[in-house]
């Protein structure tokens, strides 16, 4: 019995149904990103294509640098190129999701009706698909690097596990990010323009197109206070190697720090979006 008097097993059996629940969302956005076969070969071959431009631009960078630069050597800057690459078919930094076509039409009434949080359900769903993108996208990519791209990974097998982990938290994080896009649609409607802005910012601050370090002092403050650096260089810095140890475990704990924040965030939208559609909506 617990403290109220009420039974723990139904603590227990509620936190099972919703494991279940949410993991059949997970399996259905793993099927639907098994669907698109063709879209994932185009895409591996697109960022093969930036992987080995962005390579060869950034080592070049690091040779006339006198080899490092910004904390970087040929090693770590092309492991860099190839695991963002890597990454970028599963991080969502594009700001789509199918919630703000829901949002747009009003078929989102459906969804909060249902006995289900619509953040935490639209977020399995995503993390789903996203996952499935690492097969044929980002395992492809890694090996092309290893293979004709100069990249080399760690052997630690503790390193490479803390790696995956940081990659896991950072596709959620990017999922719930996401879900914030989508759910301004409470007040917007349209969000579109907001996608916009938040595939320009989200690109740049996480490391996508240089790795941050690169940033001059005030730039590199400003994107270490957003969420945005745990999306791409945390997870490819800790992947990588180039971060170990105590370093690496608290670049982590930020990650889990920043998706508690988020996650925070996105319910309490929720909670204020369905007022607001209820007002809508008479």
């Amino acid at each position: 019995m617990r403290h109220d008097g009420q039974p723990a097993s139904g603590t227990v059996e509620l936190t099972v149904t919703w494991l279940r629940v949410h993991g059949r969302l997970f399996a259905s956005g793993w099927r639907r990103g098994a669907t698109y076969r063709a879209a994932a070969l185009g895409g591996l071959v697109a960022n093969a294509t930036f992987g080995l431009l962005k390579a060869s631009i950034l080592t070049a960078a690091v040779r006339a640098a006198g080899g490092e630069l910004g904390g970087y050597d040929q090693a770590a800057i092309l492991a860099y190129a190839w695991l963002t690459q890597a990454l970028l078919g599963s991080v969502n930094l594009f700001g789509r999701s199918d919630l703000a076509d829901r949002m747009k039409d009003g078929s989102i009434a459906i969804d909060l009706l249902r006995p289900v949080d619509v953040q935490t359900a639209s977020t399995a769903q995503e993390v789903g698909r996203a996952l499935f993108s690492l097969l044929p996208r980002g395992v492809p990519l890694v090996v092309l690097g290893a293979l004709f791209g100069g990249l080399r990974l760690p052997t630690d097998p503790a390193q490479l596990a803390l790696g995956v982990i940081s990659v896991v938290l950072a596709v959620v994080l990017s999922s719930l990010l996401v879900y914030l896009v989508a759910a301004s649609g409470f007040w917007t409607v349209e969000t579109r323009g907001l996608q916009v802005f938040y595939m320009i910012v989200s690109g740049f601050l996480a490391g996508l197109f240089v790795p941050v370090t690169l940033f001059p002092d005030w730039l590199l403050t400003l994107a270490w206070s957003t969420p945005f650096p745990p999306l791409l260089q945390v997870p490819v810095d800790v992947l990588s190697g180039r971060v170990t140890g105590t370093a690496a475990l608290a670049l982590v704990g930020l990650q889990v720090g920043w998706l508690a924040v988020i996650y925070a965030i996105g319910a309490l939208m929720t909670r204020a979006g369905r007022r607001r559609l209820e007002v809508q909506g008479g």
